[in-house]
């Protein structure tokens, strides 16, 4: 037996999570330990602490015998060695008795708590609905003329780049993070920064800068050699204002603790954010719903590892986008989630839970519209579906073998795979759900309830057997599947072509550099839409960095005239010193270079000057400039 702790990889249709909460992990080395078949334990991020600025325990995965109390009471999933799964996350039923009984002379009655009388007629009810799918082979529907309005996007075409940025990151987020910033440094007891909203865009502008001008440290843009050193940031923010942002920069009121959310510290900015992608947001049919990982390499009860992706260790967001990457609205994935809805993770799961969520915090004027979503087989479900389509939204998407009833008449997916590239069955549910099991490089099943496989299209692929490329059918539903579903990965592309460079130490700074990228992400992209004239992501960059570094940024204090003396009448030089008539001395400027006289009308410019007062004076002003 293969036996190894890591975080749980969420699946959709969780049946049972309302009402049998599934096992701990505690629990679940309880049947480990009676000798269960047991091939792998899935477990869900712990319960949160009241997190810090500090990193969260050990990054690397804790021995069993040393896991601490909070991980032996989080949620866990047994995974048997023939792939049924057990304790809440799955699909397969749910009940520690049933995997004991597996086991003879196994008792289960130190398990009773786990089932009750209304989870047995609640499983009674799901299964009986289950069997009550009625499918018809080689059936199909053609595709539903739903009218929906074309994308306006007036409101930004006649608004700069600056502008349509700020519709995004506007004055109340500049201010919120000013307040909580000069909060956060009076908590940690030192003395009131006095950060001001110019600082904190300028601050903004350096980050971006970063992305697209990457050096080794955050210090490299003030180094005192060409070779690294950046005019515009010099010119614009002192080294030291700068580090000390970094270290008091905040989104949190650290005494307004929301122990259930371990995401607390990061949630205000991430609510404020969201709803100005949704305010935002100009309808669009098309939507795609997916993971977005942020990368992180920290610890945190948060983090998630995902084999196979670009991304593997990180936080999880679950993310709805259109179909050019403009971000909707996000959710971040902690296990249990303060936001989250038991109805709809009892019935479709903790995957596909947010997008119910998600989808409700549409404002009215545009939840309303016929949608199309589109989404891969984490989250592609029955249930899902039917409910979508009671809501008033189309969906198509890839689903996994054991998510299909078993009265379906598909074909068997080993039996498929035998046939010609191309060939194509279908099967339609009386409800309104068709499924279509195409034969590609391997068997294809997709769900739909939006268009069918009436209009068949080729496709080219190279054959190992023809030794060249040829066309192969290709139903509606799958190149429309292909030609929408992308939305997540476009913006994920966005953002990590010029991520912000600049690295932090606490747990949330990846998080924060993430929310300020999606105003970015956003802001192209309806910039894009609403001007015919096209622009880089570089070039928009850039234009907003120099903007902002140019209005907001202070000028630094650079050699030259030093400041006019406060009790000086005249001249940069107290009176104190200036008449005193002591040890004033003619001498060459420093390294001869020219200095202009200080002397009130004289426009000179020489390499003399005075030693005890350092301004520099012309041989015809030396005696005049020291005389009342």
């Amino acid at each position: 037996m293969c036996f190894y702790v890591k975080q749980i990889e969420m699946t959709d249709n969780i049946a049972h999570v309302k009402i049998l909460t599934g096992f701990s992990l505690s629990e679940a080395l309880d049947i480990l330990y009676n000798d269960i078949d047991a091939d792998e334990i899935f477990i869900e991020p712990p319960e949160p602490s009241v997190q810090t600025d500090e990193d969260s325990g050990d990054e690397n995965e804790g021995e069993v015998d040393n896991l601490s109390a909070r991980q032996l009471r989080s949620k866990a999933e047994i995974k048997l060695a023939n792939n049924k799964r057990y304790g809440g996350i799955g699909d397969d039923d749910i009940g520690l008795e049933n995997i004991l009984s597996s086991k003879s002379g196994t008792s289960s009655e130190q398990y009773q708590h786990v089932s009750s009388k209304s989870t047995d007629e609640w499983m009674k009810k799901i299964k009986t609905g289950k069997k009550s799918f009625t499918w018809i082979k080689g059936g199909d529907f053609e595709e539903l003329q739903k009218n929906f309005p074309q994308p306006d996007f007036s409101n930004y075409k006649n608004l700069s780049i600056v502008d349509i940025f700020e519709t995004f990151l506007d004055y109340d987020i500049i201010n919120y993070l000013v307040d909580e910033t000069r909060r956060y440094a009076l908590f940690l007891n030192c003395p009131d920064p006095h950060i001001t909203h110019d600082e904190i865009r300028c601050f903004i502008s350096i980050l971006y800068l970063s992305g697209y001008n990457k050096l080794p440290s955050k210090k490299s843009f003030w180094d005192s050699m060409d070779d690294m050193k950046n005019e515009s940031v010099c010119n614009a923010m002192r080294r030291d204002r700068f580090l000390q942002i970094c270290r008091f920069i905040h989104c949190a009121d650290n005494t307004q603790i929301d122990a259930k959310d371990k995401a607390w510290k990061i949630r205000p900015l991430m609510n404020m954010i969201k709803n100005k992608c949704l305010e935002n947001f100009v309808p669009q049919k098309h939507l795609a719903y997916d993971e977005s990982m942020v990368k992180y390499f920290g610890k945190h009860g948060c983090k998630q590892f995902i084999r196979g992706k670009p991304i593997r260790f990180g936080y999880k967001m679950w993310c709805i986008n259109t179909n050019d990457g403009y971000l909707i609205n996000f959710e971040l994935y902690q296990g249990k989630d303060p936001r989250e809805n038991e109805k709809y993770n009892s019935i479709f799961g903790k995957a596909v839970s947010p997008l119910i969520v998600m989808l409700e915090d549409l404002p009215n004027s545009k939840k309303n519209l016929p949608y199309s979503l589109y989404m891969d087989n984490l989250f592609t479900g029955i249930n899902v579906f039917n409910y979508l389509k009671y809501l008033g939204y189309s969906a198509i998407g890839t689903i996994r073998q054991n998510r299909i009833t078993k009265n379906c008449p598909l074909t068997d997916k080993n039996k498929f795979s035998k046939k010609e590239r191309g060939s194509f069955e279908t099967a339609i549910e009386k409800k309104g759900i068709l499924l279509v099991r195409w034969m590609d490089n391997a068997v294809v099943t997709m769900a739909s309830t939006d268009v069918g496989t009436e209009k068949v299209s080729s496709v080219k692929r190279y054959s190992q057997k023809h030794k060249k490329h040829i066309n192969v059918s290709r139903p509606k539903l799958i190149a429309q599947y292909n030609q929408y579903m992308g939305g997540t990965d476009q913006m994920d592309q966005n953002i990590a072509t010029y991520r912000i460079g600049v690295r932090g130490k606490k747990w949330w700074w990846p998080i924060f550099t993430w929310l300020l990228e999606i105003p970015m992400n956003n802001s192209w992209t309806l910039y894009k839409k609403a001007n015919s004239k096209q622009i880089t992501q570089l070039d928009f960059r850039r234009e907003l960095v120099q903007t902002y570094l140019q209005r907001y940024g202070v000028a630094r204090i650079g050699a030259g005239r030093p400041s006019r003396s406060l009790s000086s009448s005249d001249s940069r030089v107290s009176d104190d010193i200036r008449y005193d008539r002591m040890d004033h001395l003619v001498t060459y400027t420093q390294e001869k270079k020219r200095k202009r006289c200080a002397k009130d009308g004289c426009k000179s410019v020489g390499r003399t000057m005075c030693v005890k007062c350092n301004v520099g004076l012309c041989i015809d002003c030396f005696v005049n400039f020291h005389k009342k």
